[in-house]
């Protein structure tokens, strides 16, 4: 391995050269990340696994410093038409625009110029255009400053999103974490006119790429470890002390690089996937259940939803900010460490808002019924993990392997991993959870954001088009996913799980569309065609959210603030009930 390594980074490929024929020996790497009864049906959907685009990698990361640097080799092959340009994306210069500084660029061996189009965009026009058949190889020095992480925190008590827009701490970094997403440079999809898609917003997710294989290199000092999207291929110390890690990614449409210290691990295996949840040390009973919660939740979409095709998934703990419960990557997840230590210690969460030791001597001044909200809470916040977790493990699915534009169309893969994890919590503990879990996390969300005066709109629209990040989760996490819920109701169960499947099996590493999977459900129920398309259209592109899920009333709202810890209607003396249903109608703007 030790001579191995170094080869991963360091293959010349020049600028024309036949990318056609047998799998060269580097893909054949990358395509150690697929399980073998994977490769044929990717190369059924893709085309010859050898005309991906290819990245290779080598970084070297100071967490001290706060600081990546290295290499970054990107080769595109020219299909159905010659090469004229190619563009780059680097995510994390949407909030700063040095973060990440590309130099040395390079053409094969020719020294090249990038235009800077945008913060995160980057553009070479080639001298000459690259035939079909042939790739155009693009070297290029990558340095990256990685700002210090905000303060974790205040999960789902926070209720805001209304501050600056940001990454969620995509790219930050802690005393024992550094988030990278972003750090290597990416070819960006291109729309019908040859534009790229657009690049972060600020609110949602960042970015998602064609699937493409990656060899990376990534060396860190002593004590910490890498993760990583893909197959480990060893690790291997150097003569200073420092860890080189490598890894092989097959068919990705993104390549996060995650580094941390102190943390500990857990593994088990499903359906021939290796399922790895990484955790801080003092976070070990948390990350275990993790662990199960990711396990379960794979097992029940593969049954139903197709194998996920990948070797490896790892879920790792990360400090997320901004209310972030967690990010998805393909065959990577990351799960917020406010949650970890919310169900652990509810009182964590309100730890930088109040005093907590006042707090306590408070709630104990009124005996059992003084700590029932908190010990309710630690149970609402368990059920909240195993959701939140499965909603990522969906994301694998919707659009990890269903790909579609999370700038533009934020509402087609959103709404579908929502809806996957509530039907994962229907199939795991049965319909009279799951139709809690709907009133909870879907339908009351909406409620509260109604209540806090945000209004009802559009749910399909491009990310940058929401004010804030509140008015996009009440619209796309809340109210678009129940459009699923109508349309499972109208075809029933039989057609829906049918049409859910044909939908992933048909555009299984492929890009999908807004109206895809309203066509997949038509064929699996043609009779109720034109119905399910008038529901998409009411759902997701009308305001008919006050009338389809009712105007929450006292008793919805004090049985949403309550979660069962006896704080409903029935607990209010007399006068503080009919001051609150006097003010209620003022909150949702009557």
């Amino acid at each position: 391995m030790r001579t191995l390594l170094p080869c991963l980074v360091s293959w010349c490929v020049l600028v024309g050269l036949d990318a056609r024929g047998e799998v060269s020996p580097e893909v054949q790497l990358s395509l150690q990340h697929l399980k073998p009864a994977e490769r044929e049906r990717a190369a059924k959907a893709m085309g010859p696994l050898d005309e991906l685009p290819r990245y290779r990698v080598q970084l070297e990361v100071d967490p001290v410093a706060r600081e990546a640097k290295g290499r970054v080799q990107v080769e595109v092959l020219a299909k159905d038409k010659p090469l004229t340009e190619v563009y780059l994306r680097l995510t994390p210069n949407a909030q700063g625009s040095r973060r990440v500084v590309l130099s040395d660029a390079r053409l094969g061996r020719e020294p090249i110029v990038l235009e800077q189009l945008e913060p995160t965009l980057y553009r070479h026009r080639l001298s000459e255009p690259v035939p079909p058949g042939a790739a155009a190889v693009l070297d290029v020095a990558v340095r990256a400053v990685v700002p210090k992480g905000e303060k974790s925190g205040g999960l789902f008590l926070a209720g805001g999103g209304k501050g600056p827009r940001g990454d969620h701490g995509a790219f930050s970094a802690t005393e024992d974490f550094i988030s990278l997403v972003g750090v290597v440079p990416q070819v960006p999809p291109l729309d019908d006119k040859g534009k790229p898609w657009a690049g972060p917003q600020g609110i949602g997710d960042l970015a998602l790429y064609a699937p493409s294989h990656v060899l990376a290199s990534i060396t860190v000092p002593s004590g910490w470890v890498v993760h990583a999207t893909g197959a480990a291929m060893g690790e291997v110390p150097e003569r200073d002390g420092r860890m080189r890690y490598a890894f092989a990614a097959g068919a990705v449409r993104d390549f996060p690089v995650l580094v941390s210290k102190g943390y500990e691990a857990a593994t088990a295996t499903v359906n021939g996937v290796t399922v790895e949840s990484h955790f801080a040390a003092g976070d070990r009973e948390v990350g275990e259940r993790v662990l199960k919660y990711a396990t379960s939740a794979l097992a029940e979409f593969e049954r139903r939803l197709g194998p996920l095709p990948y070797t490896h998934f790892r879920v790792v703990e990360a400090p997320l900010t901004g209310g972030a419960g967690g990010m998805e990557f393909p065959g990577l997840i990351t799960v917020s460490s406010s949650l970890y230590r919310g169900v652990e210690d509810p009182f964590s969460l309100v730890g930088d808002q109040v005093n907590v030791e006042q707090l306590k001597e408070v709630l104990e001044a009124f005996g059992p019924m003084g700590n029932a909200p908190f010990a309710q809470l630690s149970k609402t916040l368990e059920r909240a993990l195993e959701f939140t977790v499965a909603h990522e493990v969906a994301h694998q699915y919707f659009a990890g392997l269903v790909g579609s534009d999370p700038i533009q169309s934020p509402v087609v893969d959103e709404s579908l991993a929502q809806y996957a994890a509530l039907l994962y919590i229907e199939w795991k503990h049965g319909k009279a959870v799951a139709e809690s879990v709907r009133r909870e996390v879907l339908v009351s969300t909406y409620h509260m954001y109604r209540m806090s005066g945000g209004e009802d709109g559009r749910a399909d629209r491009p990310v940058g088009a929401f004010d804030n990040e509140t008015e996009y989760g009440a619209l796309v996490y809340s109210k678009a996913p129940l459009l699923h819920h109508a349309s499972r109701k109208l075809v029933g169960d039989t057609a829906f799980l049918q049409g859910l499947r044909s939908y992933v099996d048909t555009y299984r590493f492929k890009w999908t569309c807004k109206e895809c999977f309203t066509q997949e459900l038509a064929k699996a129920s043609p009779s109720n065609a034109k119905a399910l398309s008038r529901l998409r259209v009411r759902w997701w592109q009308e305001a008919h959210g006050d009338d389809d899920l009712g105007l929450p009333d006292l008793e919805s709202v004090m049985g949403t603030l309550g979660a069962g810890s006896g704080l409903g209607v029935d607990a209010l003396d007399p006068q503080a009930k009919e001051l609150l249903e006097t003010l209620l109608p003022s909150l949702l703007g009557q």
